[in-house]
This record gives C-alpha cells, structure tokens and sequence, in this order.
C-alpha cells in the first residue's frame, strides 16, 4: 500500500456529437456518441491507510456519505475485492476535493470522480485491476465511468457500452452552464425526439458537420439554453452536451476563445478549456506509477 498523500485530477468531458439511431424494447436507445476530455476539472487528494475505512474530508453539504459517488466508487472496489477473493483487509483511504465543475452540468463530474477514484485507489492499495476490471466496476455507478477510467477519447454506440479509441481534433472549448436542471430521463422520453438517425462509420462522422440530437428539445424546453446557444452561434460552432445543460463552442485558439468569453457576465458560469484525447488522470497515473517504481 502507498500512504504518501496524492493528488488527482478529474477531467471533464464533451460530447462532440451524440445521435439517436434507434430504441430497444425495453426503452434504452441506440445510439452514437464522441468523447473528449478537457483539460479542465476538479482535483481529488488522496491518501491511502490501512484504517479500512473511506473518509471524505469535505462532504458534499446535504448529500448522504452513502449517495456520494466519491465513496461509492471506493466502496465498489473494496467490496470487488472481497467478492474477488482478493485481500481487502484494511484498505482505507482519506479522500477530498476541490470541486470546480458545476453539477448537473452534463460534463461529466460525478462520473469523473467516481473514476478518479478507481483508478486512484487501484494503484495506491497496489491492486493491480486492468482497466477492464474496473470500467466493469464503473459501470455499476453510471454509464459514462468506463470512459473516464479507461481516459481516451472515445466513440460510442450500442446503449453506450461499445466504446472505440478515437482521436478527434483537440480543439479549444468555450463551455457555458445555464443557470437549470435537466434531468435526463425527461429529454429521452420526450414525444418529439429524434431516434432513427441513420447510423454511419465513425471515419464518415469524424468528417461531417457534428450535431446533438437531443439539442432541439432542450431548447424548446428551456429557454435559458435556446438562449445562450442562440448567442454563442454568432461566435462559432455551437451545441449541447449530452442532455445538458451545459453548451459549447469550439474555436482553433485559446486567444479566440477567450475573447468571446470576456464578452460574458461576470454572473454567468463559464471556462475555456482545451480538448484532450488522452485524459489527465491517464497521465497523471503514469507520472506515479513511474515515480513509485524509481523509489523502489
């Protein structure tokens, strides 16, 4: 076990395109989608013990222990580890965070930390998991964990499970977060959405024009987003993440981004940030590995 205190990243991620291609029996869609991360996020510390306890240092203020994706992600390894076989006595962990991405945002926050996590804690308890093993755990916890633990941009399709390696451009991002809430499950039951995209190789996407299907109904349901994108559209290329609520644009420079984004209120939330097709946390992991491997 590594007990030195340590500190990760937890990247946020864009979805550059995202079609409805079909919906199963069973109510989930088909669909396919483009992952990249930015170089822009929270920070998790963390320092391992042999408490075998988690600990949050600074707990989301009304949000249970329990319901924290933070200490879920920790509890999930520990409890693959006992169904596993493998020694889990005494793995505990002291874990806080600087949180800098706005929740509910659809940049990916609580599905990043809870990778963090994994990936974090596999390395300092000296587990040894591939990441196959715990993007399985991760899943468990929410669609978009395996993306984050496995820190490649990525494309996806199926219901979102069938994840290929991607490389697109790395561009600079302007990303907006509308003052409103959206929950998920009212955009994809939503009478008017769009689900029978006609599906196409990722080399012909990759190429196109890229688009969000789940864009117009966002729109029409809040004003504040239809707004904002309206706005942002005068500048540069423009679209919804995921379900929302955050929107993006996407510029060639930092320099370009960033003047439009001093044109912003101060009240309005909103960072510039640089696509990355590998993730920080991805990095960060290989600059420990290699540096407790030196040491010993």
């Amino acid at each position: 076990m590594i007990t030195s205190t340590t500190y990760w990243p937890s990247p946020a991620k864009l979805n550059l395109f995202l079609y409805i291609t079909g919906r199963r029996d069973n109510g989930y869609h088909e669909l396919q989608t483009l992952f990249q991360f930015l170089e822009h996020g929270d920070e998790l510390t963390i320092t391992a013990d042999q408490s075998g306890e988690i600990t949050l240092t600074n707990p989301i203020e009304g949000v249970a222990t329990q319901d924290n994706l933070i200490w879920k992600a920790a509890d999930a390894l520990k409890r693959y580890c006992e169904k596993h076989s493998l020694d889990s006595q005494g793995l505990g962990a002291q874990i806080g965070i600087k949180k800098i991405l706005p929740m509910g945002g659809g940049i990916g926050g609580g599905s990043s930390n809870a990778a963090t996590v994994l990936v974090a804690l596999n390395h300092l308890w000296q587990l040894n998991l591939t990441d196959d093993e715990l993007a399985e755990i991760g899943l468990e916890l929410g669609a978009d964990v395996p993306v984050f633990v496995r820190g490649f941009s990525a494309f996806a399709e199926g219901v979102g499970e069938k994840l290929t390696n991607a490389e697109p451009e790395e561009k600079w991002y302007l990303v907006i977060k509308p003052e409103v809430s959206i929950a998920t499950v009212d955009i994809f039951t939503h009478q008017d959405l769009t689900r029978d995209t006609e599906k196409q190789p990722l080399k012909t996407l990759l190429k196109g024009n890229y688009g969000n299907d789940c864009e117009k109904i966002v729109r029409m349901l809040y004003p504040e987003v239809d707004q904002k994108l309206s706005w942002l559209l005068q500048y540069a290329p423009s679209r919804l993440t995921g379900t929302g609520s955050c929107i993006f644009a996407e510029f060639s420079s930092q320099k370009e981004a960033m003047l439009v984004l001093e044109q912003l209120s101060d009240t309005v939330s909103a960072f510039v940030a640089k696509g990355r097709n590998v993730s920080p946390l991805k990095e960060t992991l290989a600059d420990y590995t290699t540096a407790h491997t030196e040491f010993i």
